[in-house]
């Protein structure tokens, strides 16, 4: 979805589309994996572990797999980015970070993220890690605001002040001389 809106918004092609949905778009920037054949459904889809090649050292996604030049993950795939239309893609800033072993697939894209700061997290981000840990609703109850209190590890004897510092938009203390508080923990069992 993201190819078929920077096909839209920065590209100018207002009937950019996938061809799952359009088959006649004249833009096809989403299309059907040469191997797929819908006629035939079952053992016609790109199934499996595949290798995939890191393109750019300096990416988000190459440092969370500890910087290792590819990595091997399962796919279940149909559809795939149109080659055709990938260096027009590139050239409008989408990055492209990880191919196939050919270099011919588009295997991982890295979209950027420049809002979020180690004490305030961008709020989509925020709301997706709260809900992987169960915490979204109460979080959104105490109208989003954080709290070192509600975190399943915090037992420190911080004072509000100190915890108030912590976790508001307006602090002016510097963020090294704030102790460190685990905010988000997987629930124990």
């Amino acid at each position: 979805m993201a190819v078929i809106e920077l096909a839209r918004t920065v590209l100018g092609w207002t009937d950019a589309q996938s061809t799952e949905f359009d088959k006649n778009t004249t833009h096809p920037v989403v299309i059907e994996m040469p191997e797929h054949n819908p006629e035939q459904m079952g053992a016609t889809m790109r199934l499996g572990k595949r290798k995939t090649v890191f393109t750019d050292n300096s990416c988000t996604i190459k440092k969370l797999y500890g910087n290792k030049a590819s990595v091997e993950e399962r796919h279940r795939h149909r559809y795939e980015v149109n080659p055709k239309y990938v260096m027009d893609l590139e050239e409008k800033g989408l990055k492209f970070v990880g191919r196939s072993t050919d270099g011919q697939r588009m295997e991982i894209l890295e979209l950027e993220e420049y809002l979020t700061r180690p004490m305030f997290p961008s709020p989509p981000f925020l709301g997706l890690i709260m809900a992987a840990c169960g915490k979204l609703e109460a979080f959104i109850s105490r109208n989003c605001q954080l709290s070192p209190r509600a975190s399943y590890e915090y037992d420190s004897e911080e004072d509000d002040e100190v915890t108030q510092a912590l976790y508001s938009r307006d602090s002016k203390s510097p963020a090294t001389a704030l102790p460190e508080i685990t905010i988000f923990a997987a629930p124990q069992n």
